[in-house]
């Protein structure tokens, strides 16, 4: 019998059976599995097929017997069967929208198990869904076949608790390091995919852009047996900022930005976790807030508009009038070869 075979029948086995299944009866079910062969080697290929259904997510284990039932392998029902979600057909648009934006953004890990769900999805909704009119745009750092292949490398890599050596190009010096990395997970913020993981080299707990990434190589060795465990409490929270000010590439500067017009109400809400006060003038606000980052603010200011300037540091202020500056330059120079 082909093994996929040999295991969906298994799955069938157990699910369907209402007490525990003995080795005995598993020879019975499966004579020219492992009753064709000597003892030790069909058990070590019920052990083979056994370590992969367990690895698939089958809750499989072994219990010993008692007056009440015999020994034998059985499956935790509480632990295969989801409980059932009863969303509405406009929640399950939404998921599919969002699930079908993701596939076509090109860089999105994971991307046979998202298939495969929302085609689950399709299939129970029936003729509810709409043609999803989503698109989902992770910008140019995001381009490219390496990024999609790192991330499914990743994604694999997190899911089976291997530790991946890779070659990483750091913002904070130009030559490149090479890393020996325990990935905990992955994290899309603003359109940057982040890895956080147990770093070896730094022997700490870090954060890496993947589109900085080079060269990755998982660890193949032994891959159903973990390399480490993901410490109890970890939080992607504690170490992936939300906004790109909070990225840490630089040591903590106070900014001072003023905000007028419509921006004023808004303040709060743009710079979570700032401090925000009227201003003198009393037709503007000012906010005041912690920036490990200060290009990533500056940029997300310049987006603002006009109703957005920044006030302080000194540096702070003559940055943002570079950078407008050399947007000014560049469109003069499309602008004088289009005439």
């Amino acid at each position: 019998m082909d093994r996929t075979e040999r295991l969906l029948d298994l799955v069938a086995l157990f699910l369907d059976a209402r007490e525990p299944i003995s080795w005995a009866e598993l020879r019975e079910h499966f004579p020219h599995d492992y009753m064709g062969t000597s003892d030790d080697a069909a058990e070590r290929k019920f052990e083979r097929d056994k370590a992969e259904l367990l690895e698939l997510g089958f809750p499989l284990s072994y219990i010993q017997g008692d007056d009440d039932r015999k020994d034998g392998y059985i499956v935790d029902r509480d632990a295969y069967y989801l409980p059932e979600v009863d969303l509405t057909k406009e929640e399950l648009a939404v998921l599919y929208a969002a699930g079908s934006a993701a596939l076509t953004s090109g860089a999105f890990p994971g991307r046979d198990d998202l298939s495969h769900a929302l085609r689950k999805i399709g299939f129970f909704a029936g003729h509810a869904l709409p043609t999803p009119r989503v698109r989902m745009e992770l910008g140019s750092e995001q381009d490219g076949p390496q990024l999609a292949a790192h991330l499914e490398q990743l994604w694999d890599a997190c899911a089976g608790h291997k530790w991946v050596q890779m070659s990483y190009a750091s913002p904070k010096r130009p030559e490149l390091t090479d890393r020996k990395v325990d990935p905990y997970g992955l994290a899309l913020r603003r359109g940057i995919w982040t890895l956080v993981g147990y770093c070896h080299l730094r022997q700490e707990v870090r954060t890496f852009h993947v589109h900085r990434i080079r060269a990755l190589k998982p660890n193949t060795a032994r891959p159903r047996s973990p390399d480490f465990e993901v410490p109890e409490g970890f939080s992607f929270d504690d170490h992936v900022a939300s906004y790109p000010w909070q990225h840490r590439f630089h040591p903590r500067l106070d900014v001072r930005l003023r905000l007028s017009g419509e921006l004023m109400a808004r303040a709060a809400s743009l710079f979570p976790g700032s401090s925000v006060a009227p201003a003198e003038d009393g037709a503007s606000v000012l906010v005041e807030l912690p920036v490990t980052f200060l290009d990533g603010l500056l940029r997300f200011c310049m987006q603002l508009g006009p109703d957005c300037r920044v006030e302080s540091p000194a540096d702070a202020h003559e940055r943002v009038k570079e950078m407008a500056a050399r947007i000014l330059e560049k469109h003069a120079a499309h602008e004088e070869v289009a005439a």
